[in-house]
């Protein structure tokens, strides 16, 4: 979102449906579902459930900030790792003379959890007299930067926002609006049967379609996963 023009909650809110309103609509041909082999094998599934258990997809925002920049969101159940985090990667140099491509982009990461933590990981020279670089990380791990901190959990700070009447963690009417806008033609398509999820093994990455489609799009693979808010 854009920097609202104060912190009261109403202001932050309204920033945050600005945003939601720009996202185009989802391509079929940017979405990658998938379902876990053994998922209808539970006596509560049915045999033929079309349900995913995963979901590769690239959002596109409509502003002049972010016209262009794919926004990937991927989550799943029984995936080979459980976590939360936000990756932003930087686009490769022009001319590298240095030749890093191999070692992976420049990425700032926010993870959420577990264990919340702020890291840069960064191309440098390696130490010595050779001239070669190296992939290394800048890291702010709350838990160790801030031992003596006490670092609520996520209900936590909701409880204390609603005894205080804070309502800028919530979400608004118009933003739930928003945000089903997005979604709501691709899980009519997949009740339809137009869309199938693609099969999957248990504590994998997922489907290689799925990574298959973040290289169209330009992203260089790593081990995270992308978040997607309970909101969306």
């Amino acid at each position: 979102m854009e920097k609202p023009i104060s912190l009261k909650p109403e202001h932050i809110r309204d920033e945050k449906v600005k945003v939601l309103q720009s996202v185009m609509p989802i391509s079929n041909e940017e979405i990658v579902l998938g379902q876990y082999e053994g998922y209808t094998a539970d006596p509560t599934v049915s045999d033929h459930s079309n349900t995913p258990t995963f979901a590769t997809m690239i959002l596109r925002i409509h502003n002049e900030r972010w016209e262009g920049v794919p926004f990937i969101m991927k989550a799943g159940k029984a995936l080979n790792s459980s976590k939360a985090e936000i990756r932003v990667q930087f686009k490769d140099v022009p001319g590298d003379i240095f030749k890093c491509k191999k070692q992976g982009r420049n990425e700032f990461v926010i993870r959420l959890q577990p264990k919340e933590a702020m890291y840069m990981k960064l191309t440098v020279k390696k130490p010595g007299l050779d001239m070669s670089t190296i992939q290394s990380e800048l890291d702010l791990s709350y838990g160790q930067r801030y031992q003596d901190a006490v670092i609520p959990e996520a209900y936590e700070r909701l409880i204390l926002d609603t005894i205080r009447g804070d309502q800028q963690h919530f979400v608004r009417r118009d933003e739930l609006k928003a945000a089903w806008e997005i979604f709501t033609p691709l899980l009519h398509r997949i009740d339809e049967g137009k869309m199938k999820p693609l099969p999957y093994k248990r504590e994998s990455r997922g489907p290689a379609e799925a990574d298959e489609l973040l290289e169209k799009a330009g992203y260089v693979q790593t081990h995270g996963y992308i978040w997607i808010p309970p909101t969306l």
